[in-house]
């Protein structure tokens, strides 16, 4: 009956006050909330780099210059060395279970390290990652300047395993960039507190390009107006990417594959403490004002405020949306060859197949609970469907729940024919087996299944594969918010959510004539109730 009852007063709710008004008023307690939490921006500091001898003296390498670093920050790499950053690793994971992309967790863009890690880990916080023996116990393999170097003068090689390019520099063809090598004791002395330049160094680039995996990072964000992103932007909080990715002893808040970016939605008022990765942690779970606002608020409890706040993402630069490998290894006249569409991105290459891009993409939406379910390589997939390579976890009944804005990547990946399960392919090398030398599937799945230890039967086919993104970032201001149509109607983005009933989006004969049924008779009532008291009041007047 509770359920109902609350399903007519939404409905009731939605047919007469169904207009754009998400974040209205800027004295919104939510509004005054996050002012209270961004106070006092301004950044203070107590060192100045560039006057410590230690990073005057000679340096030839990266490893050296982390070595002077750590003189002073004497408990940097001990804290560093338990951080996703350094590990690739799932840290609430079995080791053995190999969860992370530093493990055999798939992916439908390159797919996997393992035997390629070379080209993968230019995007690591460390130094020669190259193979397996990397050596994960050493300080010294720490790459402390790629987020904290200020001058942004500093590059890791494409193909360096995490170094930068030898002095004095080389082209790296796949490119055609010239890659300097550092001024090691510029960069060093110019450290400071990581800024979104430095996040998006791998962040924004993650995939082989910008844009490629995740919808809402790319180089866009790197200065944004504030249409794209109101707390990144110049004209409005000018936030760096640490404002709410809060750190402690080198672990950076956000979601961790298995573990949520948070296990609790507090706002700072209940916790000052407390990380402020949740939009509730600036501003609270009741962020909207007047009358209608309040029967907003009633949604924050089922609805994340991304899924409103963000109408669509990839607003000025592509993403990549599907990744066919299949088609890969086409040439022509023997060549490689590379095909370009709109916006100058690549529709096919002989490297890595077809390819489609999309701007301004309406997310999907899933009930999410903070947790992402992956599969590894280990995992047996029916190839009958499209094999989830990450999936959301939640549910509408689950309290920790809430509808959650995705990008889905999709494409087609290589499988196992006879194990069922998806292929680590060796992809990167000058070897022969290496699939972007020899461009033979089968030497290359051998190999590359072989690196990581797995089993591989010899036959290769192709699988329709998915892969999500959870989309938090490119916050639009208040004017572009979603209005109430957009999923309270038959054509509702929330159509692939049908475990409730939703006004305007589902009909239910029962719950519709109850709910004009109050309206009329709440009408009548008042109608009733007006006339009694003009009765009344000629009765005493008499």
């Amino acid at each position: 009956m509770r359920f109902i009852l609350r399903s007519v007063l939404a409905l009731v709710t939605v047919a007469f006050l169904c207009v754009p008004v998400f974040g209205a008023g800027d004295d919104a307690p939510g509004i005054e909330m996050a002012r209270q939490a961004t106070k006092g921006k301004e950044l203070w500091i107590t060192a100045d780099h560039s006057k410590f001898d230690v990073l005057k003296q000679p340096f030839t390498s990266g490893p050296e210059v982390t070595k002077a670093c750590l003189t002073c920050h004497t408990e940097a790499g001990h804290q560093f060395h338990k951080t996703i950053h350094w590990t690739w690793l799932d840290p609430k994971a079995e080791k053995e279970m190999g969860i992370g992309k530093g493990g055999l967790v798939m992916n439908n863009f390159c797919i996997n390290i393992q035997s390629n890690e070379p080209r993968c880990t230019s995007c690591h916080a460390g130094y020669g990652w190259k193979d397996k023996n990397f050596d994960f116990e050493s300080q010294e393999k720490i790459d402390c300047l790629v987020c904290h170097e200020q001058t942004g003068t500093y590059k890791k090689f494409p193909t360096g395993a995490g170094n930068p390019a030898p002095a004095p520099g080389m082209e790296f063809k796949g490119n055609g960039k010239y890659y300097k090598s550092p001024d090691w004791n510029k960069v060093a002395q110019s450290v400071s507190r990581p800024t979104r330049a430095n996040c998006g160094t791998c962040h924004f680039y993650g995939g082989g390009g910008d844009g490629v995996k995740h919808g809402d990072l790319d180089s866009s964000m790197r200065m944004p107006s504030k249409n794209l992103d109101v707390h990144m932007s110049m004209e409005g909080q000018k936030f760096e990417c640490t404002r709410c990715h809060t750190t402690v002893k080198h672990q950076v808040a956000g979601r961790i594959y298995s573990n949520p970016a948070a296990t609790n939605r507090k706002s700072l008022l209940e916790d000052d403490l407390g990380a402020k990765i949740m939009c509730e942690s600036c501003h609270s779970s009741t962020p909207h004002k007047s009358e209608i606002g309040m029967k907003l608020n009633d949604h924050t409890d089922k609805v994340a405020c991304q899924s409103c706040h963000i109408p669509t993402f990839a607003r000025e630069l592509p993403t990549k949306m599907w990744w066919d490998w299949s088609q890969a290894g086409r040439k022509k006249d023997g060549k490689p060859y590379e095909v370009k569409g709109e916006w100058g991105k690549p529709t096919y290459m002989t490297m890595k197949g077809d390819m489609r891009w999309e701007k301004d993409v309406v997310p999907e939406y899933y009930w999410f609970n903070g947790t992402i379910e992956s599969i590894t390589a280990k995992t047996v997939i029916d190839p009958g469907f499209p094999v989830q390579v990450s999936r959301p976890l939640g549910s509408s009944k689950d309290s920790n729940s809430r509808i959650m804005p995705f990008k889905v990547h999709r494409g087609k990946t290589p499988y196992d024919v006879v194990n069922k399960n998806m292929i680590i392919p060796h992809l990167f090398g000058k070897d022969d087996a290496a699939y972007w030398k020899g461009y033979d599937w089968t030497k290359a799945s051998a190999a590359g299944m072989a690196y990581a230890g797995l089993p591989f039967s010899g036959e290769v086919g192709f699988v329709e594969t998915e892969y999500v993104y959870p989309i938090t970032h490119m916050v639009a201001p208040k004017d572009n918010v979603l209005a109430c149509e957009a999923c309270h109607s038959r054509q509702s983005r929330l159509s692939n959510l049908n475990s409730f009933y939703m006004p305007r989006r589902d009909a239910n004969r029962v719950v519709d004539a109850g709910g004009w049924f109050i309206v009329i008779a709440s009408a009548v009532g008042v109608i009733l109730h007006a006339l009694g008291r003009i009765f009344i009041k000629g009765r005493k007047e008499e």
